[in-house]
């Protein structure tokens, strides 16, 4: 038999993965599509101009790629088997997760850094502002997807 307090961790997780995907799994497939041709154009338009941002496009398509290898094993991994109640292979996962969350980290001191801190030159366009400002929310965005997974998610199955 199953009581409410042994089933409150499960449906609280779920909940949590649930958000996980609808707020950041989604959000930054959604965003990282518009941006990429964003920062594609931007460099084109502006390619004579001295704080243009050089690579953008490029640092962007690894970014998308390399999340979306990374949160594709999370929806079919991890995801279901902390669902299923975190045994098996879920020590090994996480770590592995983990360790891209550094990664990612990495990325966005890149994504900064090209961006000038997402401050763009004042004579800049709006398609340029508009880069940087998605940029500046992605930024934000990955920071505190992989903030909830890593110090809220995990913990949670690095306890057995």
């Amino acid at each position: 038999m199953t009581t409410a307090a042994s089933t409150a961790p499960a449906q609280d997780a779920k909940a949590l993965i649930e958000h996980i995907l609808e707020r950041y799994h989604a959000t930054h497939r959604r965003e990282l599509a518009e941006l990429m041709p964003l920062a594609a154009k931007v460099e084109r338009v502006h390619a004579a101009h001295p704080e243009r941002p050089v690579g953008l496009a490029d640092l962007l398509t690894q970014m998308n790629a390399e999340l979306e290898h990374h949160m594709m094993r999370e929806e079919q991994v991890l995801f279901p088997t902390l669902l299923a109640g975190g045994g098996g292979c879920a020590p090994f996962a996480i770590r592995q997760m983990r360790h891209e969350h550094d990664d990612h980290a990495e990325l966005l001191k890149a994504l900064a850094e090209r961006t000038n801190g997402f401050a763009p030159p004042e004579e800049a366009c709006r398609s340029w502002r508009a880069l940087y400002e998605g940029c500046a929310k992605l930024a934000a965005d990955l920071k505190a997807h992989i903030a909830l997974e890593n110090d809220v998610l995990f913990p949670a199955y690095e306890a057995f």
